[in-house]
């Protein structure tokens, strides 16, 4: 089906065998943003919002959804995830957050949707924390930026 790798010739839906592949070291790094309005932005920069510290529990939260990957997306495989890294920064210009995640395994198959995950989960978990003051906040721009390892070696976004 058009060299989709999670469809068989049938057009069903499969989980990919990678027992074939061969055992390598894995890196993807995916990015997003949350754009709030500037009065949110001023509460989360000051540690000010009701339910807490927005950047350390959304930061706990995409390392713990690069974990869950395989749970939430049908088709992903279980990995053995060597390392998650999730970093927000504060962004005055947007205004609001910038959101990078970096995974790391050494198996059989890459790391980009649990990076995907990752920072998908942090901006959800922002948006949570501060939506009583700003329900209009948007979430975008996610997409991998990174994924070095396996057969088809290394790319990075443009």
């Amino acid at each position: 089906m058009s060299g989709l790798t999670h469809f068989d010739a049938d057009g069903h839906a499969h989980m990919v065998d990678v027992s074939d592949k061969a055992v390598t070291s894995r890196i993807a790094t995916a990015e997003g943003h949350v754009k709030m309005a500037r009065e949110t932005y001023d509460l989360v920069e000051k540690g000010r919002a009701k339910k807490g510290d927005v950047i350390g529990v959304a930061r706990l939260a995409g390392i713990m959804g690069a974990k869950k990957t395989p749970e939430l997306i049908p088709l992903c495989h279980p990995l053995p995830v060597t390392k998650v890294s999730v970093d927000l920064t504060l962004d005055p210009d947007l205004p609001g957050l910038r959101i990078e995640a970096t995974v790391k395994t050494t198996g059989q198959t890459g790391v980009e949707m649990e990076a995907l995950t990752a920072v998908s989960t942090a901006a959800l978990t922002v948006y949570d924390m501060v939506k009583a003051v700003d329900k209009q906040m948007q979430i975008g721009g996610i997409r991998v930026i990174l994924k070095d390892g396996g057969k088809s070696g290394r790319f990075e976004a443009t």
